[in-house]
């Protein structure tokens, strides 16, 4: 197991600055890793360190997150998203790579894909699938988070507070690295948040206000070709059971495992189980080294 940070970027996407953390070796296969809504690239760094001895793992901080630029326009939509990502794979100049995205991150995996199914050997997607985004307990329970979220805290212990109050299954050294990377200190002692919560927050409340604005999953679903592993949280309330098994039923590319003792947010409730399901969806594509 690795516990490295190999290194850190930069590329352009239209007026943006861009950032993204790498592990591995430059010439292992390569995995891109999206994060979701709220979060950041190195929410990864757990997982990444149980698969960079075999894999290139490169994780995007998406635009308004962790040191990528903010969008002045506000344009935090699935469209903008994947053109970022096709940015980075020309930056990086990659052929074929395995593609990981959590929540957001599952949208514009599946978006990309879908538009470049020569570029992706393999498909993995946490808690994420058709409908999630609009017609679930969870799309509800994101749209309740963003309008009770403060602008600012009076202090650390204020905003561990928050965050382990929204996140009651979350592990330890995943709250620390939340607070880490979403939060820095003001010099007058209070925390403010460090990606663009006013922007992203303003994106999703008009999702949820007009549906249309959205992607329709179903179809992305039905035209995978390439192997693809649905993995959700057993206690998740945004992929319902009957969601995957559907998915599976109706493309046989589709496989799905659950993760026990995990909500949403899978790999930061249980990391172990995540890492599990996804060692063993990439030792049947053999590829790599996961041991």
């Amino acid at each position: 197991m690795s516990e490295c940070r190999t290194s850190q970027g930069e590329f352009r996407s239209g007026a943006l600055n861009l950032r993204y953390v790498e592990w591995g070796a430059k010439d292992a296969p390569p995995a891109i890793l999206l994060h979701g809504l709220r979060s950041y690239a190195m929410t990864w760094e757990p997982v990444a360190r149980f698969f960079a001895s075999g894999f290139r793992l490169i994780a995007l901080d998406q635009r308004g997150r962790g040191d990528s630029d903010w969008d002045p326009e506000r344009n935090y939509f699935t469209s903008a998203y994947v053109e970022d990502l096709e940015a980075l794979v020309a930056h990086l100049r990659l052929e074929r790579f395995i593609l990981v995205g959590h929540s957001l991150g599952g949208t514009n995996a599946l978006v990309y894909t879908a538009r470049h199914p020569e570029k992706v050997s393999a498909l993995v997607v946490e808690d994420i699938g058709p409908g999630s985004s609009s017609s679930t307990e969870g799309a509800k329970r994101i749209v309740r988070e963003i309008e009770s979220t403060p602008s600012r805290f009076d202090d650390w212990d204020s905003a561990r507070q928050f965050w382990r109050d929204k996140r009651p299954n979350i592990s330890e050294d995943a709250l620390n690295s939340r607070l880490r990377y979403t939060l820095k200190a003001r010099e007058d002692g209070s925390v403010v948040w460090k990606y663009d919560a006013d922007g992203i927050g303003h994106a999703r409340m008009e999702l949820a206000r007009r549906p249309e604005l959205g992607v329709d999953l179903w179809p992305v679903v039905d035209a995978l070709r390439c192997p693809t592993l649905f993995i959700r949280g057993s206690q998740s309330d945004f992929l319902s059971s009957s969601t995957v098994q559907e998915m599976g039923r109706r493309n046989p590319n589709i496989a799905w495992r659950e993760v026990s003792n995990a909500g949403h947010y899978v790999h930061d409730d249980n990391s172990a189980g995540f890492v599990v399901a996804l060692g063993d969806f990439l030792r049947k594509l053999n590829v790599g080294q996961t041991d």
